[in-house]
């Protein structure tokens, strides 16, 4: 499974939350879960890329629909890849029309979106794939990317610098560094988008847990 994309959280019916994510690493994932021969699910939130063969797509929009859509496919997942970029906060209050503009300020009261990694440690088959998150950083790199995987109980954490030039959100190219609880397992140099996809499908598919491995053969 694979998410991609930026969610999009409304404010009124014209009027979104977001970010700069474009998909395209999501659907570089994608691509190369199917060229190694798996089956994919991709949940994205950015337009669906061309139809493939091998590939499901799942549209959604916000974030709580995207933790929906994940914990239903994860009944039948071996490895989730969860590169899209989640909003942090939504709008407490969605306005049902347009808000006009004038000329006093605008304040919005933001909340916190769910979690999706976070929940994902209850879900009853947590322990039986592997769970691959990504951190688009601007500062603090390898310390912020640790105390992710740390916090939200991950296997491995995808790290990008997304403050660089020509490998930051929207761009075709990226560089990584892969962590896992010991530190750094993988370091990708500046790559077209499936080349990096490529080289992290093969680290997880290496990964994957003994249980499932098992039950495959």
């Amino acid at each position: 499974m694979v998410t991609a994309g930026g969610t999009r959280e409304p404010i009124d019916p014209v009027r979104f939350l977001g970010n700069r994510s474009s998909g395209k690493m999501g659907n570089a994932l994608a691509a190369a879960c199917v060229e190694a021969g798996a089956e994919v699910e991709l949940i994205t939130a950015a337009p669906p890329p061309p139809a493939t063969a091998g590939v499901s797509v799942t549209q959604v929009e916000t974030a709580a629909e995207m933790q929906r859509a994940v914990w239903r496919a994860l009944d039948h997942a071996d490895i989730l890849l969860m590169a899209a970029a989640v909003a942090d906060y939504r709008p407490r209050r969605v306005a049902e029309h347009k808000l006009k503009k004038s000329a006093d300020e605008l304040t919005l009261e933001l909340v916190p979106t769910v979690d999706i990694l976070e929940s994902l440690r209850v879900h009853p088959r947590r322990t039986r794939v592997l769970l691959v998150g990504f951190a688009a950083e601007t500062d603090d790199l390898l310390a912020n990317a640790a105390e992710k995987l740390r916090r939200k109980g991950l296997d491995l954490i995808v790290l990008n610098d997304v403050g660089a030039p020509g490998i930051g959100m929207g761009a075709d190219d990226n560089a990584v560094t892969v962590l896992d609880r010991d530190g750094v397992v993988l370091t990708v140099g500046r790559s077209p988008k499936l080349e990096v996809g490529r080289r992290l499908v093969a680290l997880a598919a290496a990964r994957l847990p003994a249980a499932r491995r098992a039950d495959r053969a």
